[in-house]
């Protein structure tokens, strides 16, 4: 990489070994030709902090939780075969918990504006007493959810029978019924001819609770709502534990966990005069320890760091990482390719990873003169820029992810494809896999090594005559617009990796 070596701060030496990816397991595959709902398909996935729960969001605005199973009570165990120097199978497992219904389908009356029930984000939340948190949001509302295993009671040992309750006979000790419920919430009368037996009851049985199964319910704690007149882009939780952000087109607003009825603007970007307006926010993201900064990315391809200790309203950023375009090379598509869609913090805080529709790029934030390593991800499509225009294509926003050790980065394609890069000093790990059972098959045969340069973009573009969705990518192997893989997350500890190509979840390791 033509890095000067800046990037060696990354990791040590030694991480640059390609890694060998396998199939997992899948949730939701698809058979052959069966047709995919609208609402079925995912758009949101997020590990926790340990890596032991996933959750996912659709456009139906379910979250669906899994939970890892290969680790179960023998985590001790493992360690001790590891120091034993006993080969482990570190095959991830995971197996579905339980799923809720976080957003319907809403009607702003005011805008008259339909509001989609579609999860934008989810982010963990600290757990406690074994119960699980999390934050989730759509276009306009976030909610704060707490997932737990309760006890169902019921309540046995009554002197009324269901069995028997309108008839005449002698009614014993039995479960509350309906009817009886029904009787004493009208007072003593219903609708139904309920009597008691002839001459009472014998003797009076006090009611007894008692707990049978447990069950995992998921209950929303609060509702963070009428804070943002754009869509909401972003949400991210602070490492204080405490607070969190939601950014939407023009503003970044600061919460308590706590307070669902009030936020503070901390960023504003909205001008006074909105023809004036040249920039929206993308992406925002909390740095993983310092809980005073945050950063977020724009439109023109610039990513702002802010100290929230400078002042109340940070409309003025502490550092700007942006890489400018040389003048000649500027076409009608360059504002548009170099919009921002997703920015990750390293584990580490020091890095910076965000994702442009053409490339990724490593930011290091002690140096703004320029990214420490720029991956091409998307250069086979640069003759193809006014096609992917004209199907919108070019809108599509990748997200990207990092491993936890900082060596690796990801992000997703088109035709279901996902690209993993090394990113330690002296890495050229560049490897194309396929969200599919077979994760290798469509695996570029070269790698292509990492440079700083974005390339030159054609003076002109020119239309092409009968364009379709497909093309040949730099590999040789067809490439379908109509399916792309937005969404994926690296496990926080491991080479574990979770994608979803429209309603299937894939995960691999290696």
């Amino acid at each position: 990489m033509n890095n000067g070596g800046a990037e060696a701060a990354i990791a040590p030496v030694g991480g640059s070994q390609p890694l060998e990816w396998k199939f997992s397991q899948v949730f939701g595959e698809r058979t052959a030709g069966e047709e995919v709902q609208e609402v079925d398909i995912i758009s949101a996935i997020e590990f926790d902090r340990s890596g032991d729960h996933l959750a996912t969001g659709d456009r139906g605005g379910r979250v669906v939780l899994f939970e890892r199973t290969d680790t179960r009570d023998h985590v001790g165990h493992r360690r001790d075969l590891e120091r034993m120097d006993y080969p482990i199978n570190r095959h991830p497992e995971f197996r579905y918990k339980t799923e809720f219904q976080s957003h319907e389908p809403e009607f702003d009356y005011l805008k008259s504006l339909e509001i989609e029930e579609k999860i934008n984000k989810i982010r963990w939340c600290q757990s406690a007493n074994g119960a699980l948190f999390l934050l989730s949001t759509n276009d306009k509302t976030i909610k704060f959810w707490k997932v737990q295993e309760k006890k169902v009671k019921k309540v046995c040992d009554m002197n009324m029978d269901s069995t028997k309750a309108m008839g005449n006979g002698p009614i014993v000790g039995s479960n509350i019924s309906t009817s009886s419920k029904q009787y004493i919430a009208n007072g003593g009368c219903t609708s139904n001819e309920f009597s008691f037996p002839t001459g009472g009851f014998s003797s009076l049985q006090l009611p007894v609770v008692t707990s049978h199964e447990t069950n995992l319910m998921a209950r929303c704690r609060r509702i963070y709502a009428h804070a943002h007149d754009y869509h909401i882009n972003s949400i991210s939780n602070n490492s204080d534990g405490e607070t969190f952000i939601s950014a939407d087109d023009l503003r970044i607003n600061l919460w308590n966990l706590e307070i669902s009825n009030q936020s503070f603007n901390i960023v504003d970007v909205k001008p006074a005069n909105m023809e004036d307006l040249t920039e929206v926010i993308t992406s925002a993201e909390f740095h993983p320890t310092h809980c005073n900064m945050l950063a977020y990315s724009s439109s023109k391809g610039s990513i702002r760091l802010i100290d929230m200790r400078q002042s109340a309203l940070c409309d003025t950023h502490s550092k700007l990482f942006e890489e400018q375009e040389a003048p000649s090379s500027r076409s009608f598509f360059t504002e548009i390719i170099a919009s921002i869609s997703d920015i990750k913090f390293a584990k580490d805080g020091r890095h910076i990873l965000s994702r442009d529709y053409m490339t990724l790029k490593l930011w290091d934030i002690n140096m703004d003169s320029g990214p420490v390593a720029t991956f091409q991800v998307h250069e086979y499509l640069r003759p193809k820029l006014c096609d992917l225009y004209e199907n919108d294509s070019i809108f599509d926003k990748f997200e990207c992810c990092l491993s936890g050790d900082g060596l690796r980065v990801a992000t997703g394609s088109y035709s279901n494809l996902f690209r993993v890069f090394g990113c330690s000093e002296g890495s050229t790990e560049a490897t194309t896999l396929e969200a599919s059972k077979n994760p290798m098959r469509r695996q570029s045969q070269t790698s292509s090594r990492p440079s700083r340069s974005l390339g030159s973009l054609s003076g002109v573009v020119r239309r092409v005559k009968g364009a379709d969705n497909s093309g040949v990518d730099a590999n040789g192997n067809a490439f379908d617009f109509t399916t792309k893989l937005l969404h994926l997350a690296w496990h926080p500890t491991e080479n574990s990796l979770a994608c979803a190509a429209s309603n299937s979840l894939y995960m691999y390791y290696a």
